[in-house]
């Protein structure tokens, strides 16, 4: 067959050729193409460890934030129930003392009271003398037939009345 005859003297024409193509594509691919490709990976790899190091000062000062406004979140609690208690405090004095003056006037209107009632009981006591000594005098007058004095009728009605 004449092409395969023909193959033994083109073959190592050919193999020089295909050696040739391939050298010159290695050498441009290998020489400037995968250089670009690896400084263009290297580039995004050095962009996402720095969008990484943002999002972690970020996160870092997103949580030193939470932490110093729940310290002062605290801080107002811990005023505001101070301030409740202090409320509570001045209310429960000033409640305390509106009952102390209310106590102070009651114990002065019982001391009236008692003052007005013991006034009272003494005058009634009186009268009660004073007729008990009249109606001495008169139920000695018509049973004894004796007229005996005012003053001598009430000495007698006090001291009956002074024991019993």
């Amino acid at each position: 067959m004449p092409q395969i005859d023909q193959l033994s003297e083109t073959l190592t024409s050919q193999v020089f050729w295909l050696l040739v193509f391939f050298g010159l594509t290695f050498v441009l691919v290998g020489l400037g193409m995968v250089p670009k490709i690896l400084g263009t990976v290297e580039m995004r790899d050095n962009q996402i460890a720095g969008d990484l190091a943002a999002a972690q000062a970020a996160r870092d000062a997103a949580t030193a934030e939470e932490e110093a406004w729940r310290t002062r979140e605290n801080a107002n609690r811990a005023a505001a129930q101070a301030l409740i208690g202090e409320a509570k405090a001045k209310a429960a004095a000033a409640t305390a003392a509106k009952l102390a003056a209310a106590q102070g006037r009651l114990d002065a209107h019982l001391a009236e009271a008692e003052a007005a009632i013991e006034a009272a009981r003494s005058s009634a006591m009186a009268e009660i003398e004073g007729v008990a000594a009249d109606a001495a005098r008169d139920i000695v007058a018509r049973v004894a037939g004796a007229n005996i004095k005012p003053a001598t009728a009430k000495a007698a009605v006090k001291k009956v009345m002074a024991h019993g």
